[in-house]
Formats: C-alpha cells, sequence, structure tokens
C-alpha cells in the first residue's frame, strides 16, 4: 500500500488512484481514442507545497503533481488545498518542477483556491528569515502576513490610479544634520539607514509622508509602520495630499472585505505607501525602497502571536533583505535603535543642539517630594507643586490650554494600607482593591480638603479617619469590600497607592472653576481638541492634539513610569515624557513631577534622548541584557522545559538562567490541566553573534517535541519584551 505523506517515511503526496490510467487494448498500447482525449505532457508536472500546519515538524515543503486542468492557475504564490494525511488542508504552491526526488507517487492537487499570486518571492523569503530569527514555523508567520481570502474583493475590477506631481524639495528636513543629503539619497534609488530623532514639536506625520513621497518619486514603494490607528489615520491623510489615491492604510480593525482589499492594491501595485500597524510590514508592495517604523519603543509592535516577532526586527530584516533604506523614528530612542546605530548599520539623522534649544519648550523639575506638597495646601489638593499650578494658571490666564498626563486611568486604581502599605487585597479571591469611580463626600468634608498627594498616598476611609464613606471593589472579582481590614496590621484605614485620570480631574476641577475640563483615555480617547483655554487630563499615550501646541504639559506621578519592575521602565518613561513635552509650544513649558536628580529626568530637561540611550545600552550591555545579547525565554511547566531542553542541543556560550516567576502582566501559556501557578521561565543567553544557532537548536527542538506528540504548555519567546 502507498504510504499518505505525514505518516512515517512520507514527504510527497499520496498516490493518484487507478481509475486515472489510460485505457489500453488487448496488446497492451493506448487506444486510438485515448490518444486523441490525453492532454499534452506538463513541462512542470510537480508543484512543491508548503501546508499550513501547526506541528513544528511539518514545517517543510512536499510534493504533490498538478492535474492538466490546474496547469494554468497552478502557479508559485496561489493558494492551494491538498490532501495531507487523509484531509483537506490549506497550503501555498511555492514552485513548480519537473521532477520530484521522492521514489514513490504522489497525488494531485485537490485544488486551486484561487489565481491570484498572494505569496510573492520577497515575502516568502522574509516568512523564512523571520521564522528562523524566532525560531518559529513559516505557516504561524504566513497567518501573521497574508490576510484571510475575501473572494468578492478578489474578483473586483483593480481601479487605475494616477500620481499627482511630487514636489522636488521639502525644506523641513533642512533642519536635520544630513537631512537633505538623506531625501536625496531617496530621490536618486538608494538606500539610506538611519536613526531619526524627530525635533520637539515636530509635525511628524508630515514628515513620514514627505519621505514616502520622495520615495514614491524614484519610482518605487514605501511601507510606514505605526503603532495605532491614531497615529495611522493622521499619516494616511498628509500622505494622500502628497500622492494622491495610491496610499492605503492596513491594520486590524478593518473587516475582513476592506483589510484585503487593501492588501491586494499593495500585491497589485495600485497603492505605491502602505500605513499600518505592526502586520503592515509584511505587506507586499512592488520593489520596496523604504520601511519606515516610527516609535518603536511602543509596546504594541510585539505581537502577541506565535512566534512573537516585533515589527522593528522585521523591518530590518526586510531592508536587509531586498536592499531597501530603513528608518527607525521618534521623539525619543530605545536601546535596540542605539544599537544599530553604534554597530554602523544605521546613523544618526539629528538636529544640531541649537536647532534642538530653539525648538524644545521649557522643561523644569521641581520635583514631587512629602515637604514641598505639605508647603502649599493647594498643591496638595492638585498633587503639583505650587511652581506647577502657578504655571498653568498663567497659562489658562493667557487663554492658553493646559496638558495633564497621568500614568493611570479611572478614579484611584490602587490602594494599600495606610498603616503598614501593604496593598489592599480582597479576601475573597486576592484582587488588588481599587475606588471605580468617585467616592460620596462625608458629611461636612470638602473632597480633597485632606488629600496629601506625596507618593504614600492619599487617606481614604475606614472608621478611623471618617474622612470618605465609600467602599472599594476588586478588580478582578468585583466584589464590595464594606469593611476592609489589613491581613498584616489589622489597620483599617485606606490610602491610595496611584491616583487615576478621573480623580485628577475632579481635582483640577475644583482648583480651576469655571475651566473646561476634557478627560482623555481608556475608551473615550480625544484625537485632538479646539485652541483655547482648558485643561486636558490625558492617561499616557492618549494626549490630543492641539492648533498651536499647549502652553503648559504637567506630567503626574513621574514615579509610577520610573518605579516599576522592568528593564525599560526608564527608557519608556521618557518615550512617554517626550511624547506629551513634544505637543507644547516652543515657548510653552513643561513640568514633570519627579526626582530631578535622576538620569532619566535630565535626560528629559535637556532634551537628550541620544544621551540616554546610549547610557541604557551601556548599562544593558554590562549586567548582559538585550539588545547587548540574545535571549530566548522558555515558558511552561518544570515538565515541559526539561523536556525542550532535554532534546535541545544548545550551541557552546549559553547561559541557562532561572526557573523565575513570569513576569507580572505576561501572558500564561495555559493549556491542558497545567494550573497558572505552575507556568515557569527559563531564560537562555548568549553573545548576539550566536543568536542564530540559538534560535536553530530550539526550533529543532520544539520540531523534536511536536513530533512526540507532547501537548504540555510551552512557548518560546527570542527577546521578548517583558523579561521579567
Amino acid at each position: 500500500m502507498p504510504v499518505e505523506p505525514g505518516q512515517p517515511g512520507a514527504e510527497v503526496g499520496a498516490p493518484a488512484s487507478k481509475s486515472e490510467e489510460p485505457e489500453q487494448n488487448s496488446e497492451g498500447e493506448a487506444s486510438a481514442t485515448t490518444r486523441a482525449t490525453r492532454p499534452a505532457p506538463l513541462d512542470r508536472p510537480i508543484a512543491r507545497v508548503l501546508p499550513m500546519l501547526e506541528p513544528a515538524h511539518l514545517d517543510r515543503d512536499f510534493d504533490y503533481s498538478v492535474p492538466p486542468e490546474m496547469d494554468d492557475l497552478a502557479q508559485p504564490g496561489v493558494r492551494v488545498r491538498v490532501r495531507f494525511s487523509g484531509r483537506l488542508v490549506d497550503g501555498y504552491l511555492l514552485e513548480r518542477l519537473t521532477h520530484t526526488e521522492h521514489s514513490g507517487k504522489v497525488v494531485p492537487l485537490q485544488r486551486v483556491v484561487s489565481g491570484e499570486r498572494v505569496l510573492t518571492p520577497e515575502i516568502l523569503r522574509l516568512v523564512s528569515a523571520v521564522a528562523g530569527r524566532y525560531a518559529g514555523t513559516r505557516a504561524d508567520v504566513l497567518r501573521l502576513a497574508i490576510p484571510p481570502r475575501h473572494a468578492r474583493t478578489e474578483t473586483a475590477e483593480p481601479k487605475p490610479v494616477e500620481l499627482p506631481d511630487i514636489p522636488d524639495d521639502f525644506p523641513a528636513w533642512s533642519r536635520y544634520v544630513h537631512g537633505a543629503s538623506f531625501r536625496s539619497a531617496l530621490r536618486r534609488g538608494g538606500a539610506p539607514r538611519a536613526a531619526w530623532q524627530a525635533l520637539p514639536g515636530e509635525d511628524w506625520p508630515r514628515r513620514l509622508a514627505e519621505l514616502a513621497a520622495t520615495t514614491v518619486a524614484s519610482g518605487r514603494s514605501a511601507i510606514l509602520i505605526v503603532p495605532d490607528q491614531r497615529d495611522l489615520d493622521r499619516v494616511v491623510t498628509e500622505c494622500a495630499g502628497l500622492v494622491g489615491d495610491s496610499v492605503v492604510g492596513l491594520s486590524a480593525g478593518l473587516g475582513p472585505a476592506a483589510r484585503y482589499r487593501r492588501w491586494l492594491a499593495a500585491l497589485r501595485g495600485s497603492a505605491r505607501v502602505v500605513v499600518g500597524t505592526r502586520s503592515a510590514v509584511f505587506a507586499p508592495v512592488r520593489d520596496l525602497g523604504l520601511i519606515l517604523v516610527w516609535d518603536d519603543g511602543d509596546d504594541t509592535y510585539a505581537e502577541p502571536r506565535a512566534p512573537y516577532p516585533h515589527a522593528r526586527e522585521v523591518a530590518m530584516l526586510r531592508a536587509h533583505e531586498t536592499g531597501a533604506a530603513f528608518v527607525v523614528g521618534g521623539f525619543a530612542r530605545t536601546a535596540e535603535a542605539q544599537a544599530i546605530v553604534e554597530s554602523g548599520w544605521a546613523h544618526d539623522l539629528l538636529a544640531d543642539r541649537a536647532t534642538v534649544r530653539a525648538a524644545a519648550p521649557r522643561i523644569h523639575a521641581p520635583g514631587d517630594s512629602d515637604l514641598a506638597l505639605e508647603r502649599d495646601p493647594m498643591a496638595r489638593a492638585i498633587r503639583i507643586p505650587g511652581t506647577a499650578f502657578a504655571a498653568a494658571r498663567r497659562a489658562l490666564a493667557a487663554g492658553e490650554p493646559v496638558l495633564v498626563q497621568v500614568p493611570r486611568r479611572g478614579y484611584v486604581p490602587a490602594l494599600a494600607c495606610a498603616t503598614c502599605r501593604t496593598p489592599a487585597r480582597c479576601r475573597h479571591c486576592n484582587g488588588p482593591l481599587a475606588l471605580p469611580e468617585a467616592a460620596p463626600a462625608a458629611p461636612g468634608h470638602a473632597p480633597g480638603s485632606s488629600d496629601s498627594a506625596a507618593r504614600s498616598g492619599i487617606p481614604l476611609g475606614g472608621r478611623a479617619s471618617g474622612v470618605v464613606a465609600h467602599s472599594p471593589s476588586c478588580r478582578w472579582c468585583g466584589k464590595v469590600e464594606p469593611a476592609f481590614r489589613c491581613g498584616s496590621c489589622g489597620s483599617r484605614v485606606l490610602r491610595a497607592v496611584v491616583i487615576g485620570a478621573q480623580r485628577t480631574a475632579e481635582e483640577l476641577g475644583r482648583a480651576f472653576p469655571g475651566v473646561p475640563i476634557r478627560g482623555s483615555g481608556g475608551k473615550a480617547v480625544l484625537d485632538s481638541v479646539p485652541a483655547g483655554p482648558q485643561v486636558v487630563v490625558a492617561t499616557i499615550g492618549a494626549e490630543p492634539t492641539v492648533p498651536g501646541g499647549y502652553g503648559v504639559a504637567l506630567l503626574l506621578d513621574g514615579w509610577a513610569l520610573l518605579g516599576r519592575a522592568d528593564l525599560r521602565a526608564a527608557e519608556d518613561a521618557l518615550r512617554r515624557w517626550m511624547s506629551a513635552a513634544a505637543l507644547v509650544r516652543s515657548d510653552g513649558e513643561v513640568l514633570v513631577m519627579a526626582e530631578p536628580s535622576l538620569p532619566t529626568v535630565q535626560a528629559l530637561v535637556r532634551w537628550d534622548p541620544v544621551g540616554h540611550a546610549g547610557h541604557e545600552l551601556a548599562a544593558r550591555a554590562e549586567v548582559r541584557f538585550p539588545p547587548a545579547v540574545r535571549l530566548a525565554a522558555v515558558d511552561g511547566t518544570t515538565a515541559t522545559i526539561d523536556e525542550l531542553l532535554g532534546a535541545a542541543t544548545l550551541p557552546d556560550g549559553v547561559e541557562v538562567l532561572g526557573p523565575v516567576p513570569l513576569p507580572p502582566g505576561a501572558r500564561t501559556p495555559f493549556t491542558g490541566d497545567a494550573a497558572p501557578a505552575e507556568i515557569e521561565r527559563m531564560i537562555l543567553r548568549i553573545e548576539r553573534r550566536a543568536g542564530s544557532a540559538l534560535s536553530r537548536s530550539l526550533a529543532a527542538a520544539l520540531a523534536i517535541r511536536s513530533s512526540h506528540r507532547s501537548d504540555g504548555p510551552l512557548r518560546v519567546q527570542i527577546d521578548p519584551v517583558d523579561i521579567g
């Protein structure tokens, strides 16, 4: 009996049925009727197919025969259906061959789903490179790279697109050293690579559109990657003004038809500029000339699905594979961007210090100490020192808007015991207690009048204080805790650890009566607000733009960002602060409520993201953390981790660290009967030059494990954002 693919010893399709053999006469020769109707032999009768299979050990190509009636449609890059181990599976036709090296029989393709060649040779090479970089399978990467098919959209006739006249010069780039020459290189069809540091107040969507238009003018295409939909909409609008209808936006929020239609526009060449979120890095544009990633430190660039690639790294791989220009830009700079500059792979694209000083607002760090706040009753009420309050009051009196950045949304999202500072936990599920909404004031009490905005928190009630009569609730199970008692010291008094945006807006409303207070965050994010005197309270990343810029920005609770137990806490805090400060006019003022002597605060005051990134990179190299080294995080139970490491032939020089608990907030690879508490993390560390060898060894071990049909919880991530 012939062997089917997927069974031991099988690497090709199953044999064709006997009924497909030609009829023969009594002398063993084909009859005249059969000779007349037999189709001509195919030049390339074998189709090499990559089935979309999950097991890692089946990440390989298989050969199938091409029926004559499918010869025209069965071209490299099309979607096909094939029979594999007795079931029909989807796949992609990789190439047509004249013969197969398999000694047995092959089964035919079952169906060509569509004649659209959706898997281009360039994307196939990129998919293979990404799978190798992240110890994953090509099937997993292809699910990220190519959206599901929408048949009606695919059959629609594409509309012709004409490019408008593109200007030859964009003078704003002359503010950057080598900015004009960078654009000239793009215009000539070159492939420069740069880490661009945008000036404070820069109209960065316009600058991105100008680089894309310059690339299109050279006869090539551009891909611009941005963190979220708000940024995408702004950049698409600017690009449309320069390149007309040849720009499309790609994001996961689009419906299936709209997303596939825009993706096809890139594939067919009618879209020369693609603006999108992380998955758009795989967009199949023709003749890629530029790939740009804006604000690469944003955590949305880390793909949550296997093999967990980072959009910046995929963009670098694609630029390397295709010879396209590459830009990573932002107001701040990550250690990863600094690493590629110091390696010489990319170069700085900066403005000189005089230009930076002229564009930057005045930035101060008045501090947030208890003593400074206790000296000023008004500062106690709104949790900012008197100098910051005075700056806000001056701006409002002059008719200018004020931006207030708050690290957390909600009312009071974190509570602790007022006596011993132990975090307040629910007695039912041990979840964190919080005040989800405004608390009603006790009789005769003015809300906020006894608040202390110090880091230690705010007295919120309990029988001993009598300040606020309001019961907290659990953020996990939602149950109300009417009679809190600390499990450590027995105290009944609660204090706020962090104040949310809702309560901040409430306090500012009392401090500035008659002034409009706008909120932006959570499910109600404002893209922009009109000019005029107002206070805008925004959570991090939800700061709206305003015509002409803000007059003053107050960055509250800096300790909440800097105090996180995270490798990237300082880098992320500076990025968040700079993004908000960039919305302030050059003659405006920014006040950050954090310890002035901290290096991150000083980098903000001096507007020196490059120096801070260099310091971060040097510090990580000293303690051997990414990007100075390559890490692999293996998450699972003790048994599954031991199984993987036992099957792996690790390269020389690998350090095995752990096991350790998963970092807070990390997603758990929970399957089967394993309890989440059993999941732990093992970290493998190696020099960057040996990173590819580590990825190959882990991929081979995963293939061995899947061939043994092991199904325990396990996840492998290369250079994860959350290390723990």
